[in-house]
């Protein structure tokens, strides 16, 4: 299979799939190994990168998606239902970034951290698909875990979750000094 019949395969699955398709799936729909699939993708991307292509490769850790240029996306809500917008608030913000560092987590464990009932929280980001349950912890009453979906990953421009910001250690001791000093202010100590 030369490259360029490669790279055809690989993009008639990308278009027909429509979501994302890891990189161990399309070796094996076109039978060839990962060094050859790789370089049929960078060709891909090349050709998608010209200004005469409306389309674009991303990459989310191990799986590729085919997607509309953002550049292109005026022409594509003239005749597509204009999507829902998703507006995050400062408390769904809050509750992703903890879902998003301690994955995978329970509503309880977000709860602790933040303070307050998270249940609003966690299921409009859950409606919004940038966060999804991953299974149910060990443990009695066999609570929900949550974690990040690839939506959330497009939706913040990262290929991965280790491409999202550290958290200083220094600031962490700042924010807690902060979050004692106004407890102990709300409290008259």
């Amino acid at each position: 299979m030369t490259k360029e019949e490669g790279a055809a395969a690989i993009e008639a699955i990308l278009f027909t799939m429509g979501d994302s398709v890891t990189v161990a799936a399309l070796c094996n729909a076109t039978d060839q190994d990962l060094k050859d699939v790789r370089k049929q993708i960078a060709y891909l991307k090349e050709k998608y990168d010209k200004a005469d292509s409306g389309i674009g490769l991303i990459e989310l850790e191990d799986s590729i998606q085919l997607c509309t240029k953002s550049d292109k996306y005026e022409y594509l809500i003239k005749v597509a239902k204009t999507p829902k917008k998703m507006t995050l608030t400062d408390s769904l913000m809050e509750t992703l970034s903890i879902i998003a560092y301690k994955q995978p987590i329970t509503r309880l464990d977000v709860e602790r951290i933040r303070g307050v009932n998270s249940d609003h929280a966690v299921n409009r980001l859950v409606e919004f698909n940038l966060v999804q349950e991953l299974g149910r912890l060990d443990a009695p009453g066999r609570p929900l875990l949550f974690g990040t979906t690839e939506q959330f990953l497009r939706s913040f421009g990262v290929k991965s979750l280790e491409e999202l910001p550290t958290l200083d250690t220094v600031r962490i001791e700042e924010f807690k000094q902060e979050a004692e000093e106004e407890i102990n202010v709300k409290l008259d100590i």
